[in-house]
């Protein structure tokens, strides 16, 4: 684990000790740190929230569909990582920014919900980012090199790799561990996405526009 992945860990537990123990870091201050915490809570979750929408359902597909597959899925490999670290950090401080401004205490059961919302978020961030990334990342390198000996994958959007499959159990065998970790990544990428879109959800109720 890089020291990048190190200090976004250590600032998820300052976030729980904020959720937990408010009081350590002067909650309830005045209006002037009330007002900072709920600047740097909205500036963390709206980059999350727009990270999250432009890579899940914009960049992802545009590159997919226009990149030959071995260079989309390297690009990936690089992007991901950073996507991750970025969401998980912005995360992280949503969730102290939002516990400093609702103590679990005194919250209201709505806001509970809300720092669940943001807490599970964060949980699947950091999932992807620590666990379920580099094993997509060091599966698709080892796919990519058998796929590159079978002579496939040059081809932009449509893949070969299903026909070929049929001919070759190993590539198969391949596709299906890539396929699991895979779909557990996205899993924890769409839920992770949904936890922030209900929180959106209670962040416009108090508007007043």
């Amino acid at each position: 684990m890089g020291w990048a992945a190190r200090f976004l860990t250590a600032v998820s537990f300052l976030a729980a000790g904020v959720l937990f123990a408010p009081d350590a870091l002067g909650a309830g201050g005045g209006a002037g740190a009330a007002a900072a915490a709920r600047l740097v809570h909205v500036l963390a979750f709206a980059t999350a929230w727009g990270a999250g929408l432009w890579v899940t359902f914009v960049g992802g597909i545009v590159m997919f569909k226009y990149l030959p597959r071995h260079q989309f899925g390297s690009l990936q490999g690089k992007m991901f990582p950073a996507y991750f670290m970025l969401i998980s950090a912005c995360s992280a401080i949503s969730v102290a920014a939002f516990a400093y401004l609702h103590p679990w205490k005194t919250a209201s059961t709505i806001e509970r919900y809300q720092l669940g919302f943001l807490i599970s978020a964060l949980g699947c961030n950091l999932s992807n980012l620590l666990v379920f990334t580099p094993m997509t990342v060091e599966m698709m390198m080892k796919r990519h090199k058998m796929e590159k000996d079978l002579g496939i994958a040059t081809e932009v959007g449509y893949s070969k790799n299903a026909e070929t499959a049929k001919r070759s159990p190993a590539l198969a065998a391949m596709n299906r561990k890539f396929g699991t970790i895979h779909g557990l990544s996205s899993l924890a990428n769409i839920m992770a996405f949904g936890c922030l879109a209900m929180h959106s959800w209670y962040l416009s109720s108090k508007l007043d526009l």
